[in-house]
């Protein structure tokens, strides 16, 4: 009688471009602007092969730098039909040959799979299953190279925002309250562009920074435009990504220009307060929630509103309408999330905590730090002063 055909171990793939899929390019730290797949595939024994299908002309740079065992190109696994003309359909046709060619019956994929290597993998036969945590749960545990170019990241990050800060803070009043620096009207648009100029010259791209002032910080997320006043608080939220890392920075503080209105001096007392709690709070084994619900206590008993996602907010009554902070990595917003339903945290978790209090009719308050998270708390990666007045 012949004996049962064991079963292979499952194989494993990543698919896109790595400058814009943040699993696959954490998965093979290599950096290029067309479409590739990292393969996990199984042997008889030992541990799997790791294989990556790039262009031809990237497998010598791909050799040196890619971490995976072995480099090829689609025409390495040209199937007998012979490949597409379209580059992304030929890659795929390539990696779906591969499978077949290892004997993989299934293979596992991430959440970012594009569909069109899922149909192509099955018109071979192979069934295709999603792991929602592959490609997730593995990025959050930074490693020392991660935290390395992430603390780089804050480092000109704190740069931009202080110099924005400072910006504002030197500017002169115009008797209507309209801020001028050297003579012309300073609107969050110049503020803005001096943020991007800034860090382009350090080798970074700037998704729009918000540099929003008086009652449009009210929106936690608008970026802000137009003129920006005296007596009024502005929030500079800036999230950069390093170039040639990939790795983002992120950090917030608000500025007042002159004369600060007492309400914003309490939201930004509040804000501090609860932004501390978090930080103790913050450790391996806590859940988000736990570290969200310690900025709830703290502004709920300062009397200020803290409702669930999704709830209408009061008009006349400071409140934050977010949670408390999200993971940053290779993404700006990323596992995990410290608010309702948060999950637990992970040493090497790289989390923002960022507490906010905003009243419609004067605008918002929000203070912003990325910190590390370890087995006994947190590691605060900032450094930058938390304070409304900027004046040097």
């Amino acid at each position: 009688m012949k004996p049962p055909e064991r079963a292979k171990p499952q194989a494993r793939i990543l698919a896109g471009v790595p400058m814009q899929n943040a699993a696959l390019y954490h998965r093979i730290r290599f950096s290029v602007v067309d479409v590739a797949v990292w393969l996990e595939l199984p042997r008889d024994s030992g541990p799997p092969e790791t294989l990556l299908i790039c262009r031809d002309i990237e497998m010598q740079r791909a050799r040196r730098q890619a971490r995976v065992d072995r480099v090829a190109c689609p025409a390495d696994f040209a199937p007998d039909g012979g490949l597409s003309g379209d580059r992304e359909l030929a890659t795929a046709q390539a990696a779906a040959e591969c499978l077949r060619r290892a004997g993989v019956r299934q293979v596992t994929a991430d959440r970012s799979l594009p569909l069109l290597f899922t149909e192509t993998i099955r018109r071979l036969g192979i069934d295709v299953c999603c792991d929602p945590d592959f490609g997730v749960l593995d990025r959050r545990r930074k490693d020392a190279q991660e935290l390395a170019w992430i603390r780089e990241a804050q480092q000109v990050t704190e740069q931009a925002v202080a110099m924005a800060c400072r910006m504002i803070a030197s500017a002169k009043a115009r008797s209507d309250g309209v801020l001028l620096l050297d003579g012309e009207e300073l609107t969050s648009e110049r503020v803005r562009a001096a943020i991007d100029h800034f860090l382009l010259d350090k080798g970074y791209q700037n998704t729009s920074a918000i540099v929003a002032g008086g009652p449009q910080g009210a929106d936690c997320h608008e970026n802000g435009s137009g003129p920006l006043r005296t007596g009024e608080p502005i929030i500079i939220d800036v999230f950069p990504r390093n170039l040639q890392t990939l790795y983002h920075g992120d950090c917030t503080r608000t500025v007042v220009h002159g004369d600060c209105p007492l309400e914003v001096r309490r939201m930004h007392q509040a804000v501090l307060e609860a932004k501390a709690a978090a930080m103790s709070t913050a450790r391996a084994g806590v859940t988000g929630q736990q570290v969200h619900q310690a900025v709830a206590d703290v502004l709920q008993r300062r009397g200020y509103h803290v409702g669930p996602p999704g709830e209408s907010c009061p008009s006349d009554v400071p409140s934050m309408p977010h949670g408390t902070g999200h993971g940053l990595g290779l993404e700006v917003h990323e596992m995990p999330l410290l608010d309702c339903n948060g999950p637990k945290l992970l040493a090497g978790d790289v989390v923002s905590i960022e507490p906010g209090l905003y009243l419609a009719s004067l605008g918002g308050v929000r203070v912003e730090d990325l910190v590390v998270i370890t087995e006994e708390g947190c590691q605060n990666l900032n450094t930058l002063p938390e304070g409304l007045d900027w004046k040097e």
